[in-house]
């Protein structure tokens, strides 16, 4: 089957995309590209669908790169493929040719960026936690350390979870409330004492106050569970793991 992915005229002339599951060879919960080392799906099958991936991208395996993520602000600069143990950080970025950055999610924020004319690329996991830590801001300014500017870079939000689909308690608000009163504007009233976070809104927030152009590809992990693994949507229906969707920009 041909993989299914998605870019944005944002990040253009770069080879990009944020993979949805088709095309895989994973089966079971973990039905189609799950890119997820880290899941419990079989090692030789996870490393089948990477390799797909990376062949999309006119790679070899080993140059598609990624970190352990831990919902950090951490970024790393790569200058070649990362041996094992992978560094723990949720973000990377690169000025060398030959090399895609690749972030695993499945619901968090998958953030690809780019500054095309100077040749500089970053990409980033940007959960709830991540983002309020600042791996945002923290990936354009190692992506400046390269030769980036603000002006040129471009920044693309992709599959992520929606806000009509992220219900959350009142401690969350308060959480975002303490950081910035502002921050009440990202969530909506739901049953009870429940709230509902906008979690891309947000992450567009934080990366036009870094004074980045950015948009989100619209598209919800959890409402389209054809094309998307969702966390959320796994733990609903009771799944004991879940896959993961792999996103990807190269020089």
């Amino acid at each position: 089957m041909t993989l299914d992915y998605i870019t944005s005229p944002l990040l253009d002339p770069l080879r990009h995309g944020f993979f949805t599951r088709k095309g895989g060879a994973s089966s079971g919960i973990f039905a189609g590209l799950n890119c997820g080392p880290g899941s419990s799906d079989q090692s030789e099958i996870v490393a089948i669908n990477r390799a797909r991936v990376a062949a999309a991208m006119d790679l070899a395996p080993e140059a598609l790169v990624s970190v352990t993520q831990v919902h950090s602000p951490d970024v790393v600069t790569v200058t070649a493929p990362l041996p094992d143990p992978r560094p723990r950080a949720d973000a990377m970025v690169t000025a060398t040719p030959g090399l895609a950055l690749a972030v695993l999610t499945a619901d968090c924020q998958p953030v690809l960026f780019a500054d095309a004319e100077a040749g500089v690329i970053g990409a980033a996991h940007a959960g709830w936690r991540g983002a309020m830590a600042g791996v945002l801001g923290a990936t354009v300014d190692a992506m400046l350390a390269l030769g980036a500017s603000r002006s040129g870079i471009r920044a693309v939000i992709g599959p992520t979870i929606s806000q009509r689909a992220y219900e959350v308690g009142p401690e969350f608000l308060e959480d975002f409330v303490t950081e910035d009163p502002q921050n009440a504007r990202f969530f909506a009233g739901g049953q009870g004492d429940r709230l509902h976070f906008d979690l891309p809104a947000y992450g567009l927030h934080r990366l036009r106050d870094e004074g980045i152009e950015a948009e989100w590809t619209r598209h919800c992990t959890y409402a389209d569970p054809d094309r998307f693994y969702s966390y959320r949507r796994s733990c609903h229906e009771r799944h004991a793991d879940y896959g993961r969707l792999i996103s990807v920009i190269r020089l």
